[in-house]
């Protein structure tokens, strides 16, 4: 009894405050879109689309202004899996370092039953990087069940839509032209939070909606028609939206029917911005999408997290965040103390006071593709400024497609104060080779 005290009293001041407050383990489920800008969601703005689940858990829980992703799909999801800044560990387009530790090897260590489902895309096939043909590597990332598109067989292999090609626990799954891979993946995952309802789990998944090939969904009236089904045409995005939307709301059901809705923290986001392809209207505009831009529109994403038991609903929160924090956050949750990047937002969630972050960084080398490897590059950024390594100063209240740099010469003492300290951020990076 004496030694429990001790190490009671010993370990005490390692745990953060915020973390001291969980009367109880919450369940995590990780919700990200692929390609899916700020703009794309009704609550943020847009006149297009139509996103009553997300919008309802953004009235249920917190919805954030400034989330800060990367530009394009591997750079994220090496960022918001491990909390580093990609210069620290992103080696390759679609390849992730067996040497990286994951936030689900962080949550099966503190006793959460893991899963993964959607897209996965780390085994480097392209380039044939070492084990790219190891399905068991979504285990070694720390994560008890899978069911992913893109384990160990190429896209041209097979697609993620209609008849998909995905690959579950070890084995591959029958092909069925009737089928729909989203449909697949999520009902997965909804199975095993049925079968862990009774203790805490996690569920990491990285969605296949809403990035391209933009092809009819089984909620389109050309799903019915077989031949339409691999139709590509950019007005089946609308669809492909309200799609996902339904989805997640599938997800909610599924908490709810297993009555542990209340103490889920379910948090939705996107990978980066919507495809370049894509215009959005919204109530302040024209939108079009820059995924692989690092202008606002390739890496302003949507974030929202409910949190029944603990989060105050209907708030809004207008500070910065960006892919790091995801890491910490999920590590204090688990009641584990990790080394990242990131800074920790659990005491936003349980209504504590959070330090603010005063600036977001992006180290961003795409290593893919001849027309996004002209944006390879380097920012900080405020809420408002944001400066590139070249010395370039955008006021993004002013000019958000990033046009016009502020001249030196004229600044207020305010702002020189602003890009003195943004400076001294990206400093603190390795310069480009």
């Amino acid at each position: 009894m004496r030694l429990l005290l001790f190490l009671t009293w010993f370990l005490f001041p390692f745990i953060s405050s915020a973390q001291r407050t969980l009367d109880s383990r919450p369940n995590v489920i990780l919700i990200m879109a692929d390609d899916m800008g700020y703009e794309c969601l009704s609550t943020n703005g847009s006149t297009e689309y139509e996103t009553p689940i997300l919008d309802g858990l953004a009235k249920e829980g917190i919805r954030f202004t400034k989330a800060i992703s990367q530009p394009l799909c591997t750079p994220s999801r090496v960022k918001i899996m491990t909390g580093k800044y990609n210069y620290r560990n992103y080696e390759a387009f679609t390849w992730l370092n067996s040497n990286q530790r994951t936030f689900g090897n962080v949550m099966k260590e503190a006793g959460y039953a893991t899963c993964i489902v959607g897209k996965w895309q780390l085994n480097g096939l392209v380039y044939k990087k070492e084990g790219y043909l190891d399905n068991q590597r979504p285990h070694a990332f720390g994560f008890d069940e899978y069911c992913l598109w893109q384990l160990t067989k190429l896209k041209k292999e097979g697609e993620r839509f209609a008849n998909p090609l995905l690959e579950q626990n070890g084995k591959v799954l029958p092909r069925d032209e009737d089928a729909y891979g989203p449909d697949i993946v999520s009902q997965f995952a909804m199975n095993f939070i049925d079968r862990n309802k009774d203790r805490p789990f996690f569920i990491y998944y990285p969605m296949l909606l809403v990035h391209d090939p933009f092809v009819p969904t089984p909620g389109s009236e050309n799903w019915s028609d077989k031949a339409n089904r691999y139709r590509q045409d950019t007005t089946f995005f609308a669809d492909m939206m309200n799609y996902t939307d339904k989805i997640v709301g599938r997800i909610v059901d599924q908490l709810k029917k297993s009555g542990i809705y209340e103490n889920t923290l379910l948090i939705f986001t996107a990978d980066n911005g919507t495809h370049p392809r894509i215009y959005s209207a919204t109530k302040g505009g024209q939108i079009r999408g820059a995924k692989g831009n690092t202008i606002d529109h390739g890496t302003h994403v949507p974030l929202i997290m409910s949190w029944p038991d603990k989060v105050k609903a209907a708030s809004v929160y207008d500070e910065l965040i960006e892919f790091s924090d995801f890491y910490p956050t999920l590590a204090d949750i688990a009641g584990k103390k990790e080394i990242s990047d990131g800074k920790s937002f659990l005491p936003l969630l349980l209504g504590e006071k959070q330090r603010v972050r005063e600036d977001a960084f992006v180290h961003y080398d795409p290593m893919w593709g001849k027309n996004v490897n002209k944006f390879r590059n380097q920012f900080a950024r405020t809420r408002r400024y944001k400066l590139y390594q070249d010395g370039k100063f955008f006021d993004l209240d002013q000019d958000i497609m990033e046009i016009n740099p502020l001249p030196e010469i004229g600044l207020s003492r305010k702002q020189k104060k602003i890009r003195t300290s943004l400076e001294q951020k990206i400093a603190q990076a390795p310069k480009w080779k």
